[in-house]
């Protein structure tokens, strides 16, 4: 389980009032929860986060930190590896085929890794020749905003079983959870279905108690 520390989103708005240290508390009871690994958003506008978030974050929990952003340059690669990430996610959508590849070689090299994110099977293949072997399958349109669980299960699929497949978005219940857990995923991504809750950190332990 990747949990994920998210306070609005352009599709949702605000998902959790923002107050100071709010998000390192939420990542620590993720932590004691029993997350995998925390994703912490770096972008303000439209989720925010930022970079600073992701490092006190990293500063105060022991297990993995995702940094979530529109990563496109090196220098922001940089970035993370300042802040302490030992995850980067990147956008298959938004990254030439060179560029993706390039990306996934420097994250590497720092000692982080990447988490490519794919949204279709097409995706899913480019992915995999950029030498990705963590890969996530969003099952938010990031056009539209619409969730389609069918579509992305059937695309998750497509991981080859030598990855490690992420399902991404639209879990918000048990019944979720568990419908998930019976696909191909071998990890889920969860924010806003955590972050809305009032105690995040138990409405994991009850998702992870459900499976």
């Amino acid at each position: 389980m990747l949990a994920e520390v998210k306070f609005r989103s352009p599709s949702a708005g605000e998902i959790r009032p923002w107050s100071a240290g709010e998000g390192v508390r939420v990542a620590r009871a993720y932590e004691h929860a029993g997350a995998a690994a925390v994703s912490v958003l770096a972008d303000g506008p439209g989720f925010g986060g930022s970079p600073l978030l992701v490092r006190r974050v990293a500063e105060a929990v022991s297990v993995p930190v995702l940094y979530k952003g529109f990563v496109l340059d090196s220098v922001q690669v940089d970035l993370a590896y300042d802040v302490g990430a030992s995850l980067v996610l990147l956008l298959v959508r938004a990254l030439s085929d060179s560029d993706l590849h390039a990306l996934v070689v420097q994250i590497r090299e720092l000692g982080m890794e990447p988490v490519v994110e794919a949204a279709s099977s097409a995706e899913v293949e480019r992915a995999v020749e950029a030498g990705s072997t963590i890969i996530g399958v969003n099952a938010r349109n990031l056009s539209t905003f619409d969730v389609d669980m069918i579509a992305a299960r059937d695309c998750i699929a497509r991981v080859p079983a030598g990855c490690v497949a992420v399902f991404m978005s639209g879990v918000r219940s048990a019944d979720d959870f568990r419908e998930v857990a019976r696909s191909r995923a071998d990890a889920v991504l969860i924010g806003e279905g955590l972050m809305r809750h009032e105690d995040p950190g138990a409405r994991l332990s009850e998702l992870l108690g459900a499976v």
